[in-house]
Order: C-alpha cells, then sequence, then structure tokens
C-alpha cells in the first residue's frame, strides 16, 4: 500500500504523519508513505523541532508539490485540511480517501511558547491518528 499525505503546504501536517508512518513500520512492511502540498511552501521550523522532541528527525525533510510524488503508484490519500480536500486532484487510477482535519498549528499567533505547544499539540494528535490507522491497516480493519 501506498500512502500520500496531503496538505496545503506540506509544512507540518502532513510532513509530521510521513515522518510518523515511516517510523513506526517495521522494516519491511509493505506500506510506503509520502506526503505533499497542494501548494508547497518549505517544512516549518518548528515542525522539525517538535518531532526531533519526538525522536523522529526529519531535519533534511522538505516540501514537496504532487508533481514530486509517485501518484500512479497511490492507493490512499490522506487529506490533513479542509483546503487539501477540497482541491485534492483525481488520480490516474482510483484511491481510496481519508480526512483528518487538523488544525494548523503554522496558523497559530502568539508567544514562541504558545506556538511551539501548538505544533506539539498538532504533533500528538498526528502520532495517535497514524498510529490508531496503522493498527487497523494491520489488523484488517476498515479506517
Amino acid at each position: 500500500m501506498t500512502i500520500l499525505y496531503l496538505c496545503t503546504g506540506n509544512a507540518a501536517r502532513s510532513q509530521m504523519a510521513e515522518a510518523f508512518t515511516r517510523a513506526l513500520l517495521p522494516p519491511g512492511a509493505p506500506v510506503e508513505a509520502f506526503s505533499a502540498g497542494t501548494v508547497p511552501k518549505g517544512v516549518h521550523p518548528e515542525t522539525v523541532a517538535v518531532m526531533q522532541e519526538a525522536g523522529v528527525e526529519i531535519a533534511s525533510a522538505r516540501s514537496k508539490g504532487l508533481d514530486e510524488i509517485p501518484v500512479e503508484r497511490i492507493d490512499l490519500v490522506v487529506t490533513l485540511c479542509g483546503d487539501a480536500r477540497d482541491a485534492c486532484p483525481s488520480f490516474p487510477r482510483p484511491v481510496r480517501r481519508l480526512h483528518w482535519g487538523l488544525r494548523d498549528p503554522a496558523a497559530v499567533e502568539g508567544s514562541p511558547d504558545q506556538v511551539r505547544a501548538a505544533f506539539r499539540a498538532t504533533r500528538d494528535e498526528i502520532l495517535t491518528c497514524v498510529k490508531r490507522f496503522l493498527f487497523e491497516l494491520a489488523t484488517d480493519r476498515r479506517t
């Protein structure tokens, strides 16, 4: 199974989902994960920082557009925001779609501590979603 996590900017939520999926999969698992943005705008520095806190290194990650993803291999698209869901393109073959409507931590305004807290909350929510999804996938339940 090939999963695409799709967000608008590929700056935070989709990067986190891809990284957690890759980190949690056992070696040799028949699952591949990608992330992309409908309008990529660069990985947010707070994304890198809070993922590092969680033990997942993504310092070399970069935002990608759909033109950089092997869309012909995608089996499942998980949209992480309403804009991406609404702008989600068609694919060369039928794909399954899931939507995890999560708040964009990059849109939070406030002190550095408030912004970091928003990124941590989103990270933790994504980790829960990814763990649940991978469990359901492993036990062959519908997600």
